[in-house]
């Protein structure tokens, strides 16, 4: 089949056309040199790209490696290891180019062979990759030469460039890739703007800027720590006293507390980030679209903003998009009315009530403040819930994906599609409410094969309204994404994905200490 750029180019238009911006950074030229030093919240237990699963390892990996493509602050795909794209009439074939030169950090070509390798074994189920599910419907991946790569799909998928951005889809080399998997667990050999110094998961992590690295002028500091802090307190503490850098994430008091501190910038984005009540529809009472909709209604959105994010973030609508996705739409606000609620709860056979057991992990704690602000709201209409809240671990082996009625969370998704059949279709990676609403599976297929922004937006909208219609899951708020980070340190930006730093694009001013002098 013929392939071509009309595809990429109306792609590009479509962003133009939904009025999504580039962002903008300091005006000020960057200057090189120096140390930046970051605080995390948690070790990083691996560095392995193709196996991170948390923040601080999604960090590392983005230091030490790169993608075909990177995801831009307004969610879209630009180039990294390739500078072009291309599709197909039938959006089921993608060719990506390469840079030429590419090097990995021990001085090898990085070639096509490579991202092949890469690519085969995060679908490789053995090897278990976060990835796997996240990367599009590959079926296969071709090198028809060094510089070409080439995505078979199993069906018409629009948004390939995008979901390759993917905190996973790094490329490693092809003897690791089909030699020795695990030895990337504790060392690193990647094509990033960083290389790997030092290695310490439970205490430092160093890595130094990579002179090879595609583009000559970034990454513009000369080092980066990555610093863990396990305790948050720790973490302002040491930002204020200029010991730090950036504080990647930090929680609303804290937020509260920094903003208009002398030499401290806060940082706030709007974001996806979700907190949910996930209903498993195949389990009484739950399996009534009536009583879903009767604990909706108890819910009083705003307050329950102001209640878990202190007022850093927005109501949600029971759909798991907000401003930040593309194709989102604004459906009627779904308020609180518990007469509303009793009659749809006569309706379905509870005139009384109902009692039901809610669970929470207690990681993060808003998991239980949002459990004890719903058992809250929904006595005034008869409902009891009682809240248990249980260990992370406890709660993923005995819980999540099993259970009837839990706190989710979740971090925002780079399209619709990617949350969509995340959560929500039949054939999600994680689908915990067993909704399997065929009319809205259909819906989602349509829209991952069309370009035309019109017609994804008559399918995303009539996704968004059914769900909105039949609750399988109660998403009351959205949460902002908050950091703080020393004035000194300029062009880094929260990005709404939460999993995205783009710390290369960061430089230090001459008052920061580690270039002073």
């Amino acid at each position: 089949m013929s392939l071509n750029r009309r595809h990429f180019l109306l792609s590009s238009a479509a962003v133009a056309a939904l009025g999504i911006h580039a962002p903008t950074f300091a005006q000020a030229a960057p200057q090189q040199g120096g140390t930046l030093r970051v605080a995390l919240d948690q070790s990083v237990s691996v560095l392995h790209p193709l196996l991170s699963r948390v923040n601080p390892e999604y960090l590392a990996a983005e230091l030490l490696y790169s993608g075909l493509t990177r995801l831009s602050q307004d969610m879209q795909a630009e180039p990294d290891l390739a500078t072009e794209w291309s599709a197909n009439d039938d959006l089921t074939e993608w060719v990506f180019t390469l840079r030429p030169g590419l090097k990995f950090h021990d001085g090898s070509d990085c070639t096509s062979a490579d991202v092949v390798a890469s690519f085969k074994a995060i679908l490789n189920p053995d090897i278990a990759s976060p990835g796997r599910n996240n990367i599009g419907p590959i079926t296969d991946v071709e090198a028809p030469d060094a510089q070409t790569v080439k995505f078979i799909l199993s069906m018409p998928y629009a948004d390939l460039p995008v979901t390759l951005t993917y905190a996973n889809a790094r490329i490693i080399p092809a003897s690791v890739a089909e030699g020795d998997f695990e030895s990337l667990r504790s060392t690193a050999n990647g094509t990033g703007p960083f290389k790997l110094v030092s290695y310490e998961p439970d205490r430092l992590i160093v890595v130094e800027r990579n002179p090879e690295y595609y583009d000559p002028e970034r990454p513009y500091v000369d080092r980066i720590e990555l610093r863990v802090f396990p305790d948050l307190g720790a973490r302002i503490s040491s930002l204020t006293a200029g010991d730090i850098d950036l504080v990647a994430t930090v929680d609303a008091p804290d937020f509260m507390r920094l903003d208009g501190q002398q030499g401290i910038d806060v940082l706030r984005t709007r974001s996806g980030q979700f907190c949910n009540v996930n209903f498993g529809t195949d389990i009484a009472p739950f399996d009534d679209p009536r009583v879903r909709k009767a604990l909706a209604l108890t819910i009083d959105r705003e307050t329950m903003v102001d209640f878990m994010t202190e007022g850093l973030g927005t109501k949600g609508n029971d759909t798991p998009l907000n401003e930040s996705y593309s194709f989102f739409e604004t459906l009627p606000q779904r308020e609180a009315n518990i007469e509303e609620a009793k009659r749809l709860l006569t309706e379905a056979g509870f005139p009384d009530g109902f009692e039901a057991e809610l669970i929470a992990s207690d990681r993060p704690a808003l998991r239980t403040t949002l459990a004890v602000a719903m058992r809250e709201m929904a006595r005034a209409a008869g409902i009891t819930i009682n809240v248990t809240t249980m260990p992370h671990a406890t709660y993923l082996d005995q819980v999540w994906t099993k259970g009837a009625f839990y706190v989710g969370y979740y971090n925002m998704q780079p399209t619709p599609d990617g949350i969509f059949s995340l959560l929500f279709t039949s054939d999600a990676a994680w689908n915990e409410t067993r909704w399997n609403n065929k009319a809205f599976d259909a819906m989602v297929n349509e829209a991952r094969g069309v370009l035309d922004p019109v017609r994804r937006t008559e399918l995303y909208t009539q996704a968004q309204t059914l769900m909105h219609e039949e609750v399988p899951s109660l998403i009351p708020a959205f949460f902002d994404m908050l950091g703080a980070k020393r004035s000194w340190m300029h062009d880094y930006q929260m990005h709404p994905r939460g999993a995205v730093f783009r710390l290369d694009y960061a430089w230090l001013d001459e008052t920061a200490p580690t270039r002073a002098g």
